[in-house]
């Protein structure tokens, strides 16, 4: 099974989503930090190209 939040900033996307998760059993993948994290390792690795170079 696969649930979607979607909303605004701030709305409690998140709160609801791992209510629902521990509710039903679910895993639950919290997208935003995943991309977050993406972003940080682009700009760190590219931080430290930079450097290098």
């Amino acid at each position: 099974m696969i649930i979607a939040v979607d909303g605004p900033a701030a709305a409690g996307k998140g709160t609801i989503a791992r209510a629902l998760a521990r509710h039903f059993g679910l895993n639950f993948l919290d997208t935003g930090t995943l991309y977050r994290m993406v972003g940080l390792s682009v700009l760190q690795r590219g931080a430290m190209h930079r450097m290098r170079a």
